[in-house]
């Protein structure tokens, strides 16, 4: 308890509450649109994204009235930030379900669970780095210089470079599981032979939780440069990532045409980064972050879909 009087405002009910809140939610989602096995539509996937989005700005605005306006803010801005690297990931997600040929059926199961394990690996490392703040305060200046490091190479790399099936993960994995090319239906794991085997699903799940992992190296830095409440953090990125799944969905067929997704999340970690690394000398509102966040996501969206509808003409 006294734990998370050090590290938040919020009391320990709401943290409670809230994690319950999470699971039902949870349970309720894989109830309600995971038991089909068909694939996965347009449409069902813009109801539940649209829930998703719902739900956080309802309990964002409820947050923000209970707690104050700075802290409904910070809540906002980490929502936006936790979101637009989200749809980044969205790519990578892509390419590790085209490099295993996971079926379209299948993969709500494997991005269920991917983001049960984003949730939990990502509740850890928030009270973690919460609690490092909280007793090193210099520790603010590394995650500001991770997130300068990480726009720079944003803005240099691309993801089609990603060798899928050359993950170090899927090879530790091999040197002690017996795997399986073939697809048995929605299987994480099949008896061949009498051998328990992992299925494609399975690894694909594995390289999906280990580059949440190395995404929550941007992530965590972004959300602390947003907030230093622990259960700002949390909420905030807990409720983006529930909605990565139905979001993938959605994006699925065009999110490789947004050509100016990458400057757009260099702009923005590199902002939130130099904002850290001032906070001593200059405090930005957060009102300020959360105009100049918008801006460039709504500037990034309109660049790429103007030059996605210049290319599609020049096609005809």
């Amino acid at each position: 308890m006294n734990l998370i009087s050090q590290v938040s405002v919020a009391p320990s009910w709401l943290w409670l509450s809230f994690s319950v809140a999470i699971v039902v939610l949870l349970i309720i989602d894989l109830s309600l649109f995971g038991k089909s096995m068909d694939k996965f539509s347009r449409k069902k996937a813009l109801l539940e994204s649209g829930i998703w989005v719902s739900l956080a700005l309802i309990f964002n605005v409820w947050f923000g009235l209970e707690y104050g306006k700075d802290l409904g803010l910070e809540f906002l801005t980490g929502y936006l930030v936790e979101k637009s690297l989200s749809v980044d990931n969205l790519f990578v997600i892509l390419l590790i379900f085209s490099s295993f040929k996971i079926p379209e059926q299948h993969q709500h199961r494997v991005l269920f669970y991917g983001v049960l394990g984003a949730i939990i690996l990502r509740a850890f490392f928030i009270i973690l780095g919460a609690q490092l703040l909280n007793m090193f305060h210099w520790i603010l200046y590394i995650f500001g210089a991770i997130l300068v490091l990480t726009a720079i190479k944003f803005l240099r790399e691309t993801d089609d470079k990603m060798e899928v099936q050359e993950n170090w993960s899927i090879r530790f994995i091999k040197r002690f599981i017996p795997t399986t090319s073939t697809h048995h239906g929605s299987h994480f794991f099949i008896k061949e032979n009498g051998i328990l085997k992992a299925t494609p699903l399975f690894l694909a799940l594995i390289v999906i939780e280990v580059t949440d992992l190395i995404f929550a190296v941007d992530s965590i830095p972004a959300v602390f440069a947003v907030t230093q409440d622990a259960f700002v953090a949390f909420a905030s990125n807990i409720l983006a990532i529930l909605g990565l799944r139905a979001l993938y969905f959605v994006l699925a067929d065009w999110v490789s045409k947004l050509k100016y997704l990458k400057p757009g999340l260099a702009a923005i970690l590199g902002f939130i980064g130099i904002k850290m690394l001032i906070v001593d000398f200059f405090k930005i509102p957060s009102w300020v972050s959360v105009l100049v966040i918008i801006s460039i996501l709504i500037t990034a969206a309109l660049s790429s879909w103007y030059v996605a509808k210049l290319e599609e003409k020049r096609a005809r």
